[in-house]
């Protein structure tokens, strides 16, 4: 069976994007988390990871001692023999990936502002956050122009029709604006309300909320949970 490596669910985007993608697609795997000690070397999160191989990062995909790391590279081994990772059509799959790849290296603002935290509500932050940082004002809009064009053309109810790794990709920038309330169009809006309310999401979330495993170094907002 495929074993899929990831960080606290609570924090680490990455992995929720491999995680959803296989979960939502009905791919059997084992999962093994590598709790967020620190990121030093000499941390117990990298000295595991150091112990399988691969780049040190999650997620990371084992298929029978076989390793894949990144999420693109994670997406295109299981496109080879599972079907759903990206739309049937030749344009609609270059279009799916450009968006993943652009999620994948961009929107850098969004992320170094508002980093990923499920289980919190900062709306207070958020609203700091919208007024003084430009940056997060100009990557929100991107995406929302992205999203409605691509919904526009597909129909929805994602982002290529059915669901596919685009919306696994996008999964966690949903998770973000729900925790920072970041205001949106009401397309956009709606479409995080059918991510958000996706099986697999829904069984992310309420495993995140579940670990209780505060990481101060994740957190730059607040010195405890609530």
């Amino acid at each position: 069976m495929l074993k899929l490596l990831i960080g606290n669910k609570n924090y680490s985007s990455w992995s929720m994007r491999s995680w959803v993608l296989m979960r939502e697609l009905g791919i059997a795997f084992e999962e093994q988390v590598v709790r967020f000690d620190g990121f030093e070397p000499d941390s117990g999160f990298k000295s595991e990871l150091r112990r399988v191989g691969g780049a040190g990062k999650v997620p990371l995909l084992v298929d029978k001692g076989f390793l894949v790391w990144d999420t693109l590279a994670i997406a295109e081994y299981l496109h080879e023999s599972h079907p759903g990772v990206w739309p049937t059509d030749a344009r609609g799959r270059a279009r799916a990936r450009s968006l993943c790849a652009e999620m994948h290296s961009g929107f850098e603002a969004l992320r170094s502002r508002c980093p990923m935290n499920v289980e919190a509500r900062l709306p207070e932050v958020g609203r700091d956050i919208w007024r003084d940082a430009p940056g997060v004002r100009d990557d929100l809009a991107r995406i929302e122009q992205l999203w409605t064009a691509s919904l526009a053309e597909h129909g929805g109810p994602m982002l290529f029709g059915a669901f596919s790794n685009a919306d696994a990709f996008f999964a966690p920038v949903c998770m973000r604006l729900r925790t920072y309330a970041l205001p949106l169009g009401a397309e956009a809006e709606a479409y995080v309300g059918r991510v958000l309310a996706l099986a697999s999401v829904r069984a992310w979330e309420a495993q995140a909320v579940a670990e209780h495993d505060f990481r101060p170094f994740e957190e730059p907002y607040r010195s405890a949970p609530g």
